[in-house]
């Protein structure tokens, strides 16, 4: 993989897609995970104007800790950033106060996690209208055209996605070579929505390694019944999430009608 030739096609890219779409720089939310690092980095290296945003709702103190790190790396070694910090706690408990009761708490706690994400990307957007930015997106290949691990116009709701078409490992790989804080590196990739210590991996039931493994067989077309043991548990989890999240990833449909 030859990472400086990707960071620096991907810098390119970003400031082209900033001058051809009329705009001045970009809006990034930090969580204290690499994607958000990763992309974050890529946008500061353009040299354009990025605002950086901590948007904690009921965080955990370790992700507010890493964010805030990686924020303040960022304004020291490149003068084109600055911060940002809104703190939703209190709009996201007062929309719950508002909120009718449910029967089914497991449903109640997926659509107040998702629910997160949506006030986050409603902040963004607020301060991309300001200032004429572009929101970046943060989700890499495996969660954005694999298991759609990400929520409809939550996180998912972006302008532009500089590292859609990188695996996790890659992002890794880029993160290692921009300099990315040991702390973020280390840390076990999660979404942050539940304001507990779940990670990815205990949400979806595969780490990401596993499921570029079984991304990578679907591609080739390969069955669950060419696979045994944790193999074919691993490209069965992954196969179920694609088929379910397909809404998410494919174009917004139209009823379509033939004029009599």
């Amino acid at each position: 993989m030859q990472v400086e030739k990707i960071i620096q096609h991907i810098v390119d890219w970003l400031s082209t897609y900033s001058k051809n779409a009329g705009t001045s720089g970009f809006v990034v939310g930090v969580s204290g995970g690499i994607d958000s690092a990763v992309t974050s980095t890529l946008c500061a290296r353009t040299g354009l104007p990025m605002l950086v945003l901590e948007m904690p709702i009921h965080q955990g103190a370790s992700q507010v800790t890493r964010a805030s790190n990686h924020i303040d790396w960022l304004t020291q070694n490149y003068p084109n950033v600055q911060r940002q910090e809104v703190q939703l706690t209190s709009v996201f408990d007062q929309l719950i106060a508002e909120l009718p009761p449910v029967e089914s708490e497991e449903s109640r706690m997926m659509s107040l996690a998702n629910t997160r994400a949506r006030l986050r990307m409603t902040t963004l957007y607020y301060f991309a209208a300001l200032k004429g930015f572009l929101v970046a997106g943060t989700g890499n290949k495996v969660e954005d055209f694999g298991v759609g691990f990400y929520t409809k116009y939550g996180d998912g709701g972006v302008d532009l996605s500089p590292i859609a078409d990188l695996l996790k490992s890659e992002v890794y790989a880029l993160g290692e070579f921009m300099g990315i804080s040991e702390a973020i590196m280390v840390a076990p990739p999660t979404d942050g929505l539940w304001g507990d210590s779940r990670t990815d991996e205990d949400q979806i039931g595969a780490s990401y390694p596993e499921l570029e493994w079984a991304m990578a067989q679907a591609d080739a077309g390969k069955k669950a019944e060419d696979f045994e043991g944790r193999e074919r548990e691993v490209f069965e989890i992954f196969s179920r999430y694609n088929a379910a999240n397909q809404h998410k990833m494919q174009p917004i449909r139209c009823a379509k009608y033939l004029t009599p």
